[in-house]
């Protein structure tokens, strides 16, 4: 069923380039894709914290090289954002007025790759499969963006190049770090043999700061975030909504795959500096953000802020922090590529996205005003939404992680001025809302239509599901949850399931603060080998 998942955009993608209808060829894979992603997650042992579905193909016997997939709670939820984004953004594709072909073949290469990287249990296919992925998103900006698309084409290809060359430095550097009798591309391998202690503190410091880096310019991480907030704005919204929604989360995903598991007294040693980094993203970025004056632009930089909440919840890295962590990364996922959609669709009514041109459209396109509304309160975390849950149990558990009676921790400190960047992003989101659809209407607005039918369905569909998890977020975190305790393990007399408190509970106890060795960035993360049952 994975394989299926895997290679159903990617088949159907070649099929297209041959000749095929596009658009039905397309949509029809990504129903498919999303139907077997349901079945994945109707059938997945939530109890049951190692691979399941596994499927293997030896490449190279000598090489330990095998063609490895696989879910477990983590990258099950990746697969099911990657197959909800790619049926939205096939489905407000629409009609291509030149190479419509190769447009669709290009987002369906994107889906398939992003879907390979979360699923693939192989090191080596696991940046492979990211790196199919990228590829499409160059074109797609070069040749059908908007704007000064062939400058946002180039800045984003230097950058992501850049990135990835670094990351595939990290990776080779990773694989030498083991002795040659662990070495493996297998990522359970590589845990286990983690677990051991096989790799020395200095080795990790320094292959972790280089996987930081690399990671970190794939997610927009501050400084390098200068390429994202220009490449949405010029990209066609179906790869707009791909790569912010799904692909972004890929350098994420890699932290809590393979960095933080394998390397974990190099992320301990580094965590002082992604906290300088990520209030970069909360602060400075959200601050940027406020003063943009195009809907697009603005939806961009809002992207790269948020990547901030999800590095707290890394950084801080705890059970709590980090399940809030990958709960927010899949409804960032959903509301931003419901809001890249509906902009997408105000272009091609408008011609325009500047506010001051704006105003009123929610009185003659009341359907996307309130499926707008809908993606904002989401976006600035409303309770009643996933990103809300996500965020709450980030910003509980990084307080936690730096609980002292006598002083601020770093990451309280961090969490106190984070917050502040949900009134940031509050202001920012709720006046994009009232300058597009509230106020006066403008004349030559008067004759603008709605979303017909049946753009209304995936629209629908994203908003349900970040309603879903939003009203029923434990049934998600019992997913994730035993991903995360199985690959992190935090220092024992402060483990949630000690204290008493359920899976996901922060105890504020005195008894239960954590020891002055285990102060300085955060917990002391071990990575544990795999247990039986």
């Amino acid at each position: 069923m994975v394989l299926f998942i895997i290679f159903c955009p990617i088949v159907a993608a070649i099929l297209i380039m041959a000749g095929v209808p596009a658009r039905k060829t397309a949509l029809g894979a990504s129903v498919l894709a999303f139907s077997a992603a349901l079945f994945l997650l109707v059938s997945f042992d939530k109890g049951q914290h190692d691979f399941q579905q596994v499927t293997s193909f030896v490449i190279s016997p000598q090489w330990h090289l095998s063609f490895t997939t696989g879910v477990d709670g983590l990258s099950l939820v990746m697969v099911l954002l990657a197959a909800i984004v790619t049926l939205a953004a096939v489905w407000f594709t629409g009609t291509v007025e030149k190479y419509e072909n190769a447009f669709y073949a290009c987002l369906l290469f994107i889906s398939g790759g992003a879907i390979g990287a979360f699923a693939s249990i192989d090191l080596f296919f696991f940046y492979a499969f990211h790196e199919l992925a990228l590829i499409p998103t160059f074109l797609l900006i070069g040749i059908w963006g908007s704007g000064n698309r062939v400058a946002a084409a180039w800045k984003i290809t230097i950058y992501l190049a850049v990135g990835s060359f670094i990351l595939l430095l990290g990776l080779i550097l990773l694989y030498q770090s083991f002795p040659a009798s662990a070495r493996s591309f297998d990522i359970r391998a590589l845990t286990a043999a983690a677990g051991l202690g096989q790799i020395g503190a200095d080795a990790q410091r320094h292959v972790y700061l280089v996987l930081l880096i690399g990671f970190g310019i794939l997610i927009s991480l501050f400084p390098f975030h200068t390429w994202a907030p220009e490449a949405y704005a010029s990209a066609p919204a179906p790869a707009a909504m791909l790569h912010a929604g799904v692909l972004k989360k890929f350098g994420l995903y890699g932290l809590l795959r393979v960095a933080i598991p394998l390397l974990p007294e190099g992320a301990r040693h580094w965590t002082d500096l992604l906290v300088v980094l990520l209030l970069g993203n909360i602060i400075y970025v959200g601050l940027v953000t406020i003063t943009q004056k195009r809907l697009d632009w603005m939806l961009g930089y809002s992207s790269v802020m948020h990547m901030g909440y999800i590095f707290l919840g890394i950084a801080s890295a705890t059970i709590l922090s980090t399940t809030g962590a990958v709960f927010l990364m899949f409804a960032h996922g959903l509301s931003i590529a419901l809001l890249f959609a509906l902009t997408g669709e105000l272009r091609k009514r408008t011609g325009t996205l500047v506010f001051d041109d704006l105003g009123g459209l929610g009185k003659v396109m009341p359907f996307a005003g309130l499926a707008f509304g809908f993606g904002v309160f989401a976006a600035i975390g409303l309770p009643g939404f996933a990103n809300f849950a996500g965020e709450i149990m980030i910003f509980f558990g990084a307080f936690k992680n730096g609980w002292e009676m006598d002083r601020f921790h770093i990451f309280q400190i961090a969490t106190v001025l984070a917050l502040w960047g949900v009134v940031i992003s509050t202001v920012y989101m709720l006046r994009a809302y009232r300058k597009t659809f509230m106020g006066s209407l403008s004349e030559r607005w008067k004759d603008v239509v709605d979303l017909r039918p049946a753009l209304r369905i995936p629209v629908a569909l994203v908003v349900i599901g970040l309603l879903c998890y939003g009203f029923f977020p434990q049934s998600f975190v019992q997913t994730v949850t035993p991903v995360l305790r199985n690959n992190l393990t935090i220092d024992r007399h402060l483990t949630d399931v000690e204290c008493g408190h359920g899976a996901v509970s922060p105890c504020f106890t005195e008894q239960h603060r954590p020891s002055a060795s285990t102060q300085r960035g955060g917990y002391n993360i071990q990575p544990i080998a795999r247990r039986g049952p």
